[in-house]
């Protein structure tokens, strides 16, 4: 069996490194990487031949080292996009070595046979598209919002007279700007007499509003669920908007059949974990009171009040094949 946990994510990561922590507590080997690094604080050298059907070779950064087939599982966290390393080449050699860094090293460190992945970076993809999360939750059984997604001015307008009051979300976060400022738009609600013919520039998402008593966020790792009631100061739409600490959290107990549905859908998308966000319009006993909004198959839950128990559910699976090795030496940076 392999020995090695292997973790890529960017250095400054505090949900990667609550995992990290749980795995040095047992003693497991954990290396640290993050892809964008490619150059001299991250070499490798992969060997793949007729006789040897499985890729081998050596992964370096300046404080570790491990063979890839010495890795037991792999925690897909947050990786620094490739192209970062390349912003200072003309535009052309950018996109050039950015895309030969994401499948070479990329292509081999997503084609480890042998590990287990959390989650891998193709379910992920196959997963983070909010018109196939939606569809997944209906058939599933789950109760979603009304929804539309439409670049027409007309259609949109009819969607909000047949529903009343309408939210506006986006289907990305915003990205960076030049100078590396952070953004965000929030879920808003929106009057339908300001549509016009600039909704024709881009795909829009509406919903209809759910008369929302709180929100719920559920983690679910393996077979494990946590989740956590969330109640905005304010009972604000949107509760990622304004300062976290203030926010109220309590345990939740999640019906039977909203569990079960969301285990069948990680197994749909071939995940092992993900984070799921409800609108909670009654006590939560009855199952008609959850609407699912969406799952972000690399969610964060760092932040969450039972983040140790989540990290300890990480760390379970991915050491379940772990060979045992001296305790110790397991310490990652």
């Amino acid at each position: 069996m392999a020995s090695t946990v292997l973790i890529v994510t960017a250095l400054e990561d505090v949900t990667a490194d609550r995992v990290i922590h749980a795995l040095n507590e047992r003693g497991v080997p954990v290396v640290r990487v993050d892809p964008a690094h490619i150059g001299a604080d991250l070499v490798f050298g992969f060997r793949l031949g007729e006789d040897d059907p499985v890729w081998a070779g050596r992964l370096r950064t300046p404080s570790r080292e491990v063979d890839v087939r010495e890795v037991a599982s792999v925690y897909y966290r947050r990786p620094t996009p490739y192209t970062a390393r390349f912003e200072h080449l003309p535009r052309q050699q950018q996109v050039f070595s950015a895309a030969e860094a994401r499948h070479g090293l990329g292509g081999v460190l997503n084609a480890l046979r042998m590990a287990t992945y959390v989650n891998h970076p193709h379910a992920v993809a196959r997963a983070d598209f909010k018109p196939a999360q939606l569809q997944r939750f209906a058939e599933l059984g789950l109760r979603i919002p009304h929804t539309l997604i439409t670049n027409e001015a007309d259609a949109a307008m009819k969607f909000a007279a047949d529903h009343g009051q309408i939210v506006c979300k986006t289907f990305r976060g915003l990205p960076r700007t030049e100078d590396g400022r952070a953004g965000a738009i929030w879920t808003q609600r929106v009057d339908s007499h300001s549509f016009d013919e600039s909704l024709t520039v881009t795909a829009h998402l509406f919903q209809a509003e759910i008369p929302k008593r709180a929100d719920v966020r559920i983690t679910v790792v393996g077979h494990q669920v946590f989740a956590q009631q969330i109640i905005a100061p304010g009972r604000a739409l949107d509760w990622r908007r304004g300062d976290w600490d203030e926010l109220s959290h309590s345990p939740i107990a999640v019906p039977a059949a909203i569990e079960a549905a969301l285990l069948a859908y990680l197994d749909s998308f071939g995940l092992v974990f993900g984070c799921f966000d409800f609108a909670l319009t009654g006590g939560g006993d009855d199952p008609d009171d959850w609407w699912a909004i969406e799952c972000n198959p690399n969610g964060q839950w760092g932040w969450l009040p039972d983040a140790a128990h989540i990290a300890e559910t990480f760390a379970d699976i991915l050491s379940s094949n772990v060979r045992k090795e001296t305790p110790g030496h397991g310490d990652a940076r």
